[in-house]
Formats: C-alpha cells, sequence, structure tokens
C-alpha cells in the first residue's frame, strides 16, 4: 500500500533520514523502533508531507505521491496521531470528532460516531468537555478517535502511549488491537517494543537515520537479543 524508496530528509545542516527503504501492505499492522533521534518520528512527518525529502521516493497504491502537502495525504487515507495529540483545546470533545467525520477514499463509513462512541465509552461521557479540560489519556483518545472518524486505509500513531498512566496504556492497546482487527493498516511507534512487537505483523528498527533491522514481529518478539544495542534492551 505505502512504498518508500531511498527516502532523505534534513532539517537544515543535520542530515536525518539517510536512504530509507521501507513498506507498509494493506490491511498489515507495522511496527516503527529506535532509541530517540533516530529519525522515526522525522520519517513520519516526511510521510505525511511535513518535511520535503530532497531526494527519495513516496508511493501509495503505486502513486507517486513525494512531497505531497499534509492536506492531500490525507485525502489518500491516512489518518495521522501525533506526538503530542494535537486535538483543538477550545472545541469540545462532540466537535472535535465530528468535524473531521466523513468517508474514506473507498466512500465507505465503517466508523461512525456512534462507533467511536462504543469504542472509547470514557469520551461518551464527556462529550460537552473542552479538549483541554481533558486527561492526556482521554486527549489520547479523542485524537484516535477523530483520526478514526476519516475512515482510514493507514492509520500512524506516534508514541501511541507516552506519558499515559497504566490503567490508560491498558486501554489504549485494547483499542489498538480492535483496530488492527478491522483490517486498517496501522504504522505504530512507542518506547514500550515488548507491546509494539505483541500488536503489530511485522517491525522495523531505525538507526541513524537508517532501517537497520526488520522481520516478522513474532521473530523479533522471541528472539530479543537481535534487538539489543538497538534499543538498549
Amino acid at each position: 500500500m505505502l512504498n518508500v524508496t531511498g527516502l532523505h530528509a534534513r532539517y537544515g545542516d543535520s542530515h536525518v533520514l539517510r536512504g530509507v527503504d521501507a513498506e507498509i501492505p494493506a490491511a498489515t499492522s507495522v511496527g516503527l523502533l529506535g532509541r530517540n533521534g533516530m529519525g522515526k518520528t522525522t520519517l513520519i512527518r516526511t510521510l505525511m508531507g511535513y518535511v520535503r525529502p530532497p531526494a527519495g521516493e513516496v508511493r501509495m497504491y503505486g502513486r507517486a505521491v513525494t512531497g505531497w502537502v499534509p492536506e492531500k495525504m490525507a485525502r489518500l487515507g491516512i489518518g495521522y496521531v501525533p506526538e503530542g495529540r494535537g486535538i483543538f483545546p477550545n472545541l469540545s470533545v462532540r466537535e472535535n470528532l465530528v468535524m473531521s467525520a466523513r468517508a474514506g477514499p473507498d466512500g465507505g463509513r465503517a466508523w461512525t460516531f456512534d462507533r467511536v462512541m462504543a469504542t472509547f465509552p470514557r469520551l461518551a461521557e464527556r462529550l460537552g468537555h473542552g479538549g483541554q479540560q481533558l486527561s492526556g489519556g482521554e486527549q489520547q483518545m479523542l485524537s484516535i478517535g477523530r483520526a478514526l472518524m476519516t475512515n482510514p486505509r493507514l492509520l500512524i500513531l506516534d508514541e501511541a502511549t507516552e506519558g499515559l498512566a497504566p490503567l490508560i496504556v491498558v486501554e489504549i492497546w485494547r483499542v489498538i488491537a480492535e483496530i488492527r482487527a478491522t483490517g486498517i493498516a496501522t504504522l505504530i511507534v512507542d518506547r514500550d517494543w515488548r507491546k509494539v512487537l505483541a500488536h503489530t505483523d511485522r517491525a522495523m528498527v531505525m538507526e541513524k537515520g537508517q532501517i537497520v533491522l526488520q522481520g516478522a514481529s513474532a521473530g523479533l518478539l522471541a528472539d530479543p537479543q537481535a534487538l539489543h544495542g538497538l534499543l538498549s534492551v
């Protein structure tokens, strides 16, 4: 579904991505692992069009989309839950969700307002609350729910559970498992590499702006020695 070939990215004089090759097949959950500063978020932001690559190619369903602006990437069917959540603090929970509601690229509306409410009962109790009144965990639920309301083909979650209370972390992973079961492709970044590998089909490990290890998540989980040094585990 999504293919990346020879992708580079820079921030000024800093050469962050150095020839990344990667792919996300349709209906496949992929984990993206690596220590801080290895290029994970830059890769995501480059895929989404926030960073324009000086070299390399991004293709979605065979179509060249390199350097497309974020709104065009979203229309292709990519839902994005950024690090920091990015909700609208002055809008209510209901408004945050309804403003993003639309059919997917194929015209489907599997993820309705009612389905999001059923998936996140905690949000259903806070529909009139402003985004700034929610806890960090509730904000993350809202950010995921808002992305699902776009009926995406691919959902990207950057730092899915960072800074959340343990009980909320359990709830977020439950939802991620439910999303995976629906056949939506996912790209998941999280510091808990064991959880990432347990909830994905494949995984990639980044080091210094390159993919240095990849394979079936089950295989990597069964052989953690392969990750030693790359993740400081």
